[in-house]
């Protein structure tokens, strides 16, 4: 199979066999701009495409809801409205809402069994569109503007179990209490697109169908990156058009840096990680650090792909040092190639980082000096919490203020030299250098917190991979050094920790036993105390619609657990 397909052999043969399906490609505004496959669209970063969801509502006022088969490659097992799915590039779904409404009636059949010559008598009612983004895991992403479409009618159904586990009736009541996660609904998972309509389009209570059929509109809601909760805009949107704007010009730079390297073999080790997409937040956030400041240019793009670059090299290298064969989707470069290659090519990729700074014509020679020190003090920052990271591994203890030391050099020092250096290249007074430096190191510090505390909270489902991977690895993150240290008994902790596997039961008894003895709440107050930090550095800036870029930033953070 092309286009990736053959990743999928390890699921269901009928719904890999869909992920070859051509979606509709389209712009922000929703213009066709050309197709892709369901797996392009889905994998990595993902593409923005064209969807649909259908809420069926009875004459007693009740939603159709279903449960997705636990075979479906993205979002197995959650919860959803009627009937979701895209429009295909065929001739009979190409335009908008008929589209839309053509697709419906093809996928109602296939999903619920309920036949053309029913569906084409219904009214669809088209309520409107939204633009969502949602991450599933490392390797499924939903980007997507949504045709949403009420149905009225009382129907039968015969769900086809591939695609469809369960389905109810449910009434306005129960819906409330899905989307709150409360009366039986609070171990369940439901689709975030589902929230989203009903948070945008519905109001509860006993005539909502009726509603929601009378109020559309004719705009797009954009929702940006949502979390799985549906509830929380990540990132928000004034970040998102920000990161929007400024990626395709730093991409730019990037690429055309890395050109000077005329040797072909290293050019393509050079550029292979950038292939795997990204938000480029790194190479970004010294130009937004620089609006934020009052003093951003030209030199800020260029600032950030030297950063993006150099981060990128630091990447090769520990893949090639945990030996890790996937990075963003891709083969890691040493796998691509080879480990001497991808050695070499991050060699030449930090070298490349700091020539085209020293090349510039946007950075004033004045400032090239604090710049390229900030940058070399970043790099050895992370060299040397890489090390600390490497050796805690046979370390039998490690004190909490070894591991934050660690994590501020192997996670923070990019943040913070961001933030540094886009503030001095801003020429900005060195009390707000200052400033926003402690303000990436917090944000740093906050990032690498909540990933430990997402690996303890969130469910398999939304992880992708069992909740507490990080106990069978025997990962001394500041919740597995609080825990040995408590005088709480732990069994099942203690028994899996380091010990690589272990049975589902005794990790989910694990998890619990670190939630009950403080352990999860004590990393939690940590995370927040970072966060808060970080807001209290944005206080000292003048406020401006830059400045609030950075707070959607710093609220990011905590978002990813909510």
């Amino acid at each position: 199979m092309a286009d990736g397909l053959d990743d999928l052999n390890n699921h269901d043969s009928i719904q890999s066999e869909m992920m070859g399906e051509m979606c509709l490609v389209v712009d922000e505004s929703d213009k066709v701009i050309g197709s892709a496959t369901k797996f392009s669209c889905h994998s990595g970063e993902g593409v923005r495409h064209r969807a649909f969801s259908v809420l069926i509502f009875d004459r007693e006022s009740r939603l159709l809801i279903q449960k997705r088969s636990s075979e479906k490659i993205t979002f197995p097992g959650v919860w959803a409205n009627s009937c979701c799915s895209h429009p295909l590039d065929i001739e009979s779904e190409n335009f908008g809402e008929v589209g839309a409404e053509n697709a419906a009636k093809r996928k109602l059949e296939q999903e619920l069994g309920i036949s053309t010559s029913v569906t084409d008598s219904w009214d669809f009612h088209h309520i409107g569109r939204m633009e969502y983004a949602c991450r599933w895991d490392d390797d499924w992403i939903e980007r997507e503007i949504d045709y949403i479409m009420v149905v009225f009618a009382d129907v039968e159904v015969e769900p086809n179990s591939n695609e469809i586990s369960e389905v109810r009736w449910v009434n306005g009541e129960e819906i409330q209490s899905m989307m709150e996660g409360r009366d039986g609904w609070s171990d369940q998972v439901i689709a975030p697109w589902f929230k989203l309509i009903w948070e945008n389009y519905a109001i509860p209570n006993e005539s909502v169908p009726e509603l929601m059929a009378s109020k559309k509109r004719d705009d797009i809601i954009f929702c940006g990156e949502v979390s799985m909760s549906g509830n929380s805009v990540i990132p928000g949107q004034a970040l998102l058009e920000a990161l929007t704007e400024h990626r395709d010009i730093v991409e730019s730079e990037i690429l055309e840096s890395i050109s000077k390297m005329s040797q072909k073999t290293l050019f393509r080790a050079m550029t292979h990680l950038f292939m795997g997409g990204g938000k480029r937040l790194r190479a970004i956030l010294p130009r937004l650090v620089g609006e934020a400041v009052g003093g951003a240019n030209n030199g800020h793009y260029t600032l950030g792909a030297s950063i993006e670059i150099i981060h990128n090299f630091t990447l090769i290298h520990d893949d090639i040092i945990d030996q890790d064969p996937i990075r963003r989707g891709l083969d890691a470069v040493h796998v691509a190639f080879d480990d001497a290659t991808a050695i070499n090519a991050g060699d030449a990729m930090l070298a490349v980082g700091f020539e085209i700074l020293a090349e510039s014509k946007d950075i004033p020679q004045e400032y090239l000096g604090q710049l390229i020190t900030s940058i070399g003090e970043m790099v050895r920052k992370v060299a040397a919490g890489q090390q600390e990271d490497i050796e805690f591994e046979t370390r039998k203890e490690v004190s909490e203020d070894e591991y934050i030391r660690m994590i501020a050099g192997k996670t923070s020092a990019m943040f913070e030299t961001c933030a540094r250096t886009g503030a001095i290249l801003s020429k900005a007074d060195s009390d707000t250098v200052k400033n926003m430096a402690e303000w990436g190191l917090n944000l740093g510090l906050c990032f690498q917190l909540m990933d430990d505390l997402i690996d303890i909270t969130g469910d398999t489902e939304t992880l992708g991979k069992p909740a507490g991977s990080d106990i069978l690895q025997g990962k001394m993150t500041l919740i597995a050094i609080h825990a040995l240290k408590s005088e709480a008994e732990l069994y099942n902790f203690k028994k899996l920790f380091g010990e690589g596997e272990g049975s589902d039961k005794d990790l989910a008894n694990a998890v619990r036993e670190l939630e009950e003895s403080g352990s999860v709440d004590y990393a939690r107050e940590r995370a927040l105390h970072h966060h808060s930090i970080a807001h209290s550095c944005l206080d000292k800036l003048e406020e401006s619609k830059a400045v609030d870029i950075l707070r959607e930033l710093t609220d990011f953070q905590l978002i990813r657990i909510s």
